[in-house]
C-alpha cells in the first residue's frame, strides 16, 4: 500500500505536469500566432512606409511648385519695375535732350575744364581760344 506521502507527491507531480503542459501549450499558441502575424505585420509596415514616402514626395512637390510660383511672380514684378524705370529714363532723356543747346554745352565744357586731369590742346587765334559757334550767334556777338 502506498503511503500518504506518495499520494501527495503524485498529486503534486500531476499538478506540476498539468501546469507545465498548459504553459507549453500557451507558449506554442503564442509562437504560432506570431508566425502567422509577422508576415501580415510586415506587409502592413511596408504599406505604411510606402504611404509615408508618398506623402513626403507630395509635400516636396507642393513646396517646389510654391517656390516656382513665387519666382515667377517675382520675375514678373521685376520686369514691370524695369519697364517703368525705362519709361522714366526715356522721358528724362527726352526732356534733357530738348533743353540742351549749343551755348549750354559750350558753357558746360568750359566750366568743367578745370575739373579734368587731362591735357587739352585748344586752337587759338590771336592768343584767344577759337570756338566754332553757330552762324546766328556769331552775328549776334558782333
Amino acid at each position: 500500500m502506498a503511503s500518504t506521502y506518495d499520494v501527495e507527491e503524485l498529486k503534486e507531480r500531476r499538478r506540476i505536469i498539468k501546469w507545465t503542459t498548459l504553459i507549453i501549450a500557451l507558449l506554442l499558441c503564442v509562437i504560432a500566432a506570431l508566425m502567422i502575424g509577422c508576415p501580415s505585420y510586415n506587409v502592413y509596415q511596408q504599406k505604411k512606409q510606402g504611404e509615408a514616402i508618398l506623402a513626403h514626395a507630395q509635400s516636396s512637390r507642393e513646396v517646389a511648385v510654391a517656390e516656382a510660383k513665387a519666382k515667377m511672380e517675382s520675375a514678373a514684378l521685376l520686369a514691370q519695375a524695369d519697364t517703368i524705370r525705362a519709361h522714366g529714363i526715356a522721358r528724362s532723356n527726352q526732356i534733357i535732350g530738348q533743353s540742351l543747346t549749343d551755348a549750354y554745352l559750350h558753357w558746360f565744357w568750359i566750366d568743367n575744364i578745370d575739373k579734368s586731369n587731362n591735357v587739352l590742346y585748344i586752337p587759338t587765334e590771336a592768343g584767344l581760344p577759337k570756338f566754332n559757334l553757330p552762324l546766328n550767334q556769331k552775328n549776334e556777338s558782333k
